[in-house]
C-alpha cells in the first residue's frame, strides 16, 4: 500500500458519528493510553499503518467521533473540536444518523435539504477558517442486515440520498470524495453483510479494516493540495 502524502509533522484529524468514534477515550492523561484515544474504529488502523510505514513522518493522529451525532450536532462543536485543533488534514464520514432517525420517523430531525444545507454551511466556514486544509469526505455508507427489509430498504433509499449530497458538496468546496457503498457492496458479494457490518451501518473489525484500507489507498493515489 502506498504512503499517504502528508508533510511529516502533519496532524490528521477524523470526524464523524459512531462509526468514527469507535469507543474513544475522551479525555486522556498525560500518561493515559494513546491506543483508547484513538478508539477502535478504522481510525485506529489508519493511523496504526501509516505510522509503522513512515515512523519518521511524526504524523500526529486525533479522533473527535462523537456516538449518535447527526450533522447539526457536528455543526455545534465544530470550532471547539475541528477549526480550533487547526489540523493539516480533516477527514469527515457523517450522515447515517441522519439517514436512520428520517426512517425511524423521530419528530425534529432534517430532511435531506436540510441535511444539505447544514453540511454545506459547515464546509463553508471551514474554507474560510483554514483555507490551505486538506479536506476528505467520506460517503455514509450501509448493508442489508435482513432483519427488516422494509426497515433496510428505507434505509438504503435515505443514505443513497445523502451520499449524492456528500458527492455534490465535495465537488463543489473542492474536497476529496470517498466512495464507501462501493467497497462494502463488493464486500457481501464475498461474504455475508454480517461478516462486514453487524447491524446494517457499523463496521465489525472485517468492516474497520476495509474502510481503513479504503482510506489510505484514497489520500495515498490523490493529489495533494487540491
Amino acid at each position: 500500500m502506498q504512503q499517504p502524502h502528508f508533510p511529516a509533522g502533519s496532524h490528521i484529524l477524523f470526524q464523524g458519528d459512531s462509526i468514527t468514534d469507535g469507543g474513544r477515550l475522551r479525555y486522556p492523561g498525560p500518561h493515559a493510553d494513546t491506543n483508547a484515544a484513538l478508539g477502535h474504529s478504522y481510525v485506529y488502523l489508519i493511523a496504526a499503518r501509516a505510522a509503522a510505514q513512515a515512523p519518521g513522518h511524526r504524523w500526529r493522529f486525533t479522533n473527535r467521533g462523537v456516538s449518535g451525532d447527526k450533522v447539526t450536532e457536528l455543526a455545534a462543536r465544530w470550532r471547539t473540536d475541528t477549526l480550533d485543533l487547526a489540523p493539516d488534514v480533516l477527514s469527515v464520514l457523517i450522515g447515517v444518523n441522519d439517514a436512520w432517525r428520517v426512517v425511524d420517523g423521530e419528530s425534529g430531525d432534517m430532511d435531506a435539504d436540510g441535511f444539505r444545507a447544514a453540511y454545506d454551511a459547515l464546509l463553508t466556514r471551514t474554507r474560510e477558517a483554514l483555507p490551505a486544509l486538506r479536506i476528505v469526505l467520506c460517503e455514509p455508507f450501509c448493508l442489508p442486515t435482513g432483519t427488516d427489509d422494509s426497515f433496510d430498504e428505507a434505509l438504503a433509499a435515505q443514505v443513497l440520498i445523502r451520499q449524492k449530497i456528500v458527492a455534490e458538496l465535495a465537488a463543489a468546496h473542492r474536497t476529496e470524495f470517498l466512495r464507501l457503498q462501493p467497497v462494502f457492496d463488493d464486500a457481501a458479494r464475498r461474504a455475508p453483510a454480517a461478516h462486514w457490518i453487524h447491524d446494517g451501518v457499523h463496521p465489525t473489525h472485517a468492516g474497520n479494516q476495509l474502510l481503513a484500507d479504503s482510506w489510505l489507498s484514497a489520500v495515498a493515489s490523490a493529489r495533494p493540495g487540491r
